[in-house]
């Protein structure tokens, strides 16, 4: 069994392993894994030490199938301070995920630094969240959950992480390893059951806003889960590494029933 989510096939393509397996659809890959990578590129992309990923704006253009694919990056927007990316995720001669992404310069501002978000319980002591078993898919099966107290439709704080490296034979930094769960927020706290005759609440995007670089194994996340009366919905989760609080992200939701009434 492979112990990486992605293998290499040479600078710019990869073949996905079986733990990238999505929880829609068995045939592709759950966005989690392929944000993650996309992150990876985004980091090689011209690199530059004096500055970071500050967000990263992720548009999923259709199914994002199993199997062999090109990543494409490239500097949209050059800069002495401030820098636009972008990284594509190519799959049967069509772009399946955009990614952009500011970079900004690095600079001291711990007289000023302030965070407003509270920080939620460590990982530590708590125990499994048996709610993530309605999930299929080898990539969910993958991850290690820890559920806060209080977890309940629409609202929930979870901990995850993932005993695999990103690429085969690569180290994978912290932001990677963080940014490649995030995704997985929008199935922690689900309104309704998925599957079966209920709804299916796809995010068709995913917004990610670092005040800091993450740090370590464990991601946590503090979501609310919104639907509307339209048929469109917003997962919010605030970003904690195990020092507190990092960033923010928003997912769009497509509300659909399924079964007679699709």
């Amino acid at each position: 069994m492979a112990e990486s989510y992605y293998r290499a096939l040479g600078e710019d393509s990869f073949e996905s392993t079986l733990h990238t397996q999505g929880a829609w659809n068995d045939h592709e890959q759950h966005m989690a894994p392929v944000s993650g990578l996309l992150a990876h590129a985004l980091e090689r992309c011209s690199p530059r030490p004096d500055m970071r990923l500050a967000r990263i704006s992720y548009d999923i253009l259709g199914i994002i199938p199993r199997g062999t694919f090109d990543i494409r990056t490239k500097v949209i927007r050059p800069g002495r301070t401030i820098e636009l990316l972008e990284a594509e995720l190519i799959a049967g001669g069509r772009t399946a995920v955009r990614a952009t992404a500011w970079r900004l310069a690095l600079g001291s501002t711990a007289e000023v630094a302030a965070v407003e978000d509270s920080s939620m319980p460590g990982p530590e002591g708590l125990s499994g969240v048996s709610g993530m078993t309605e999930w299929p898919g080898d990539f969910i099966g993958s991850l290690d959950f820890r559920g806060v107290d209080g977890l309940r439709p629409g609202r929930g704080q979870v901990w995850i992480r993932t005993p695999y490296e990103m690429v085969d034979g690569e180290p994978t930094s912290d932001l990677v390893r963080l940014v490649g769960l995030v995704d997985v927020a929008n199935g922690i706290a689900t309104r309704v059951p998925p599957g079966g005759d209920s709804y299916m609440f796809p995010n068709v995007d995913l917004q990610i806003h670092l005040h800091r670089a993450p740090q370590g194994q464990w991601l946590g996340l503090d979501t609310r889960v919104t639907f509307g009366t339209d048929g469109i919905g917003l997962t919010s989760s605030v970003l904690h590494d195990t020092n507190g609080p990092f960033g923010r992200s928003e997912q769009i939701l497509t509300v659909r029933r399924l079964g007679a009434q699709a």
